[in-house]
């Protein structure tokens, strides 16, 4: 299926019948920025230390400029550098090669423009131009950078003296100072800007790919202000979170099988074969006489001491087990499982995942709060829920899978 056209993924799309009027107020509103979704803590954070670098950085400069430099020992674009460094530290326009790179770049892309263009009008838009042609191929874009060089084509100075001090000296203090803060307020600076190794080409968590991430960047094809492993991990919790908000309410009482069918530990073995059977269930929980479950017996378990070197049929194995011969047990004690996972019905649906995927259990008997047997939950009805939850067709799982699930 061929990707959206990116310039239609509108947060806002208007409806083919909206009025002119509703058209217009639909476009004024793009001019309405979103909040800034942040809180009080974050925000002292990024205010505190964009006025701290600042300072930091003024400081310093102005003491080198005492008996290094006569002219300008600050640039008033570096307050536009330290709201991205300290406000956005994860940004790809923040991290300290774009701030350095870019900033000193820019200068002496504008100190050039001053050499070979008289007209200072046309020399800052050229400048400017440049620049920004630059910075993307060498990934030192920042939009501070744009300033710098139209600053030096304004200020009509030395470009070597300028993009040296203050602008050089001036990004590596903020960045250095910008690395401590961040560090000591747990933001990661600098901040990782590509995917974990290994990837790419691997599943994800969620319902996408690290691949299929590239792909949309790729279609997608304009300047987001967020790192691509960034933009990945959001959408992973994305998926999660919507996944938890369809499952989250499930508890084990809405999806158990009730009544569940269960046997006392001395019941035979005859007796609870043909209970299984006759219910076409592969599992029955054991329970004593409050109903408390003490084991459980499955047919992996009559399977397991069927004496499978012998040569006989399976059919014949199983018949000599359950009917007591030999030395073989006679009763649901002697061969079943225990002690037993048990959980309790008021528990969430999806705590049952791990269980099922790592625990190694198949079925799972249910209690309630007194610790009495109520249900059983198996993988199929788990897997049952899942479908049901995420939409999918019995035809297309069936379709995709090929195999059909016997019933537990």
């Amino acid at each position: 299926m061929p990707l959206p056209d990116s310039g239609r993924l509108s947060p806002d799309p208007v409806p083919p019948s909206a009025s002119v009027t509703d058209r217009l107020v639909r476009w004024l509103r793009h001019f309405w920025p979103a909040p800034v979704g942040i809180d009080g803590r974050e925000r002292l954070r990024v205010i505190a230390g964009a006025a701290l670098g600042v300072l930091l950085t003024a400081l310093l400069s102005r003491w080198w400029a005492v008996d290094h430099a006569a002219g300008p020992w600050m640039v008033a674009s570096l307050g536009a550098s330290a709201i991205l460094v300290f406000g956005m530290p994860s940004s790809p326009l923040a991290q300290p090669w774009p701030v350095v790179g870019g900033s000193t770049l820019s200068a002496l892309v504008g100190g050039a423009c001053v050499a070979l263009v008289p007209d200072p009008a046309i020399a800052g838009a050229l400048a400017v131009g440049l620049a920004l042609a630059l910075m993307v191929p060498l990934r030192c874009l920042h939009p501070p950078g744009g300033a710098m060089a139209l600053y030096v084509v304004m200020a009509q100075g030395n470009a070597l003296h300028l993009a040296a001090f203050p602008i050089c000296f001036n990004a590596v203090v903020l960045v250095a100072v910008g690395m401590a803060y961040n560090a000591l307020t747990g933001r990661h600076y600098p901040h990782p800007q590509r995917g974990r190794g290994g990837s790419a080409q691997g599943p994800a968590s969620g319902h996408f790919s690290a691949s299929d991430v590239d792909a949309a960047l790729s279609h997608y094809n304009q300047l987001l202000d967020v790192s691509r492993e960034d933009l990945e991990g959001l959408l992973q919790l994305a998926g999660r979170a919507a996944f938890q908000r369809t499952l989250g309410e499930l508890r084990c009482a809405d999806i158990m099988s009730k009544p569940p069918f269960a046997v006392e530990a001395g019941v035979s073995l005859k007796d609870a074969w043909a209970l299984m059977r006759g219910q076409q269930v592969k599992a029955l929980p054991v329970v004593d006489a409050h109903r408390q479950v003490v084991g459980i017996v499955t047919v992996a378990d009559f399977m397991r001491l069927a004496n499978l070197d012998l040569h006989e049929g399976l059919g014949q194995r199983l018949r000599t087990l359950v009917m007591g011969r030999g030395a073989q047990p006679s009763l649901v004690r002697e061969i079943m499982s225990h002690p037993v996972q048990v959980v309790e019905e008021g528990l969430h649906a999806m705590d049952l995942v791990p269980l099922f995927s790592h625990g190694g259990h198949h079925h799972i008997p249910i209690v309630n709060p007194q610790q009495r047997l109520v249900g059983i939950i198996t993988q199929t009805d788990l897997v049952r829920t899942l479908a049901t939850a995420l939409q999918i067709p019995e035809d297309a799982a069936s379709a995709r899978g090929g195999h059909s699930v016997a019933p537990a």
